[in-house]
């Protein structure tokens, strides 16, 4: 718990919009919401909605609908979308740097060419590292038609979960140089979620276990930028079963099904047993959960969750 003294924490919601919200969203966000308020702690939504392929109005929509609706409740809100110029300055620090180079190398290409990374993608190889950027009097890299990579410097970066986990590694040998602006101009992931976290001053990353790899990548970038690091806190995940083996549970059943089938305390109560911090799926609200919340009440095991489209069963 912050002091009168001390600055407030600040923790973060950030969901996709590239579809709608799922059993897995609305878990992360419950207990991103349980951990900030548990601390007295901001917590903000941020929409990410930078790909213009896959991001859609009507889902960004549709998510602060559930959200609401579950009963979560922010100290600001926020799109991706309206701080491209915050981006766009990032990029420029990092060029002025002499950090930026132009990549021409297709997915396809680095795929076939680099071993895997340790989250399971390819790794870079530095095909295009030398490549130079057009000249600042001409535009420099806002005159590139090809996606940005950043030259991350070697060396291992440390970091440790709040839940124990060994976040470290040395990104640049074993991720290679991250794309940090898209061919369609947009800013990558990895630097969007770096500079918003730095502008609404995150102190607290708590986000499922799967984008725990991306910890030290981003942590490496927000280095160049000359950001602070914020703690981590990585959770469980709700899998499904897709032909005998366990996937991230995403697609199979959205918002609209969820919200005809149960009311908002049923499901709040079967997400809260789900990860361990009810015995028996009780309808509750987000309220209900906060007194005495703990993170050591809440499972590390990620649970399998299926939809027979009638309703959610929980396996072990």
């Amino acid at each position: 718990m912050s002091t009168a003294a001390e600055a407030p924490e600040v923790g973060r919601f950030a969901p996709s919009t590239t579809g709608p919200a799922h059993p897995g969203t609305l878990l992360a966000a419950l207990l991103c919401w349980l951990d900030a308020r548990a601390r007295g702690a901001e917590v903000w939504l941020r929409f990410e909605d930078l790909d213009p392929q896959r991001c859609r109005p009507e889902y960004l929509d549709g998510q602060r609908e559930a959200l609401a609706w579950l009963g979560l409740d922010w100290d600001g809100e926020e799109r991706q979308s309206d701080f491209t110029e915050a981006h766009a300055g990032a990029l420029d620090r990092l060029a002025d740097a002499g950090l930026l180079y132009p990549c021409a190398c297709s997915r396809a290409r680095v795929s076939a060419d680099a071993s895997r990374a340790p989250d399971g993608s390819a790794r870079y190889p530095g095909t295009c590292r030398e490549r130079p950027l057009p000249a600042s009097g001409e535009g420099g890299w806002r005159d590139c038609p090809e996606p940005l990579r950043v030259r991350l410097p070697p060396g291992r970066v440390e970091l440790t979960d709040e839940g124990g986990a060994d976040l470290s590694g040395s990104p640049a040998e074993e991720y290679g140089d991250p794309v940090v602006r898209r061919r369609d101009g947009a800013a990558a992931y990895h630097l969007a979620s770096v500079v918003d976290d730095r502008r609404i001053g995150v102190t607290r990353v708590v986000r499922g276990r799967d984008l725990a790899p991306s910890s030290a990548v981003q942590r490496a970038l927000g280095r160049l930028l000359g950001h602070g690091a914020p703690s981590y806190r990585h959770h469980l995940l709700m899998l499904e079963e897709r032909g005998g083996k366990l996937a991230k549970f995403h697609g199979a059943v959205g918002f609209e099904a969820l919200g005809a089938r149960y009311s908002a305390p049923e499901l709040c109560g079967l997400l809260a047993h789900a990860c361990g911090l009810q015995p028996r799926p009780t309808p509750s609200c987000p309220a209900d959960l906060l007194p005495g919340f703990e993170w050591s009440a809440v499972r590390d095991v990620d649970r399998i969750l299926a939809w027979d489209g009638a309703e959610l069963s929980l396996g072990p």
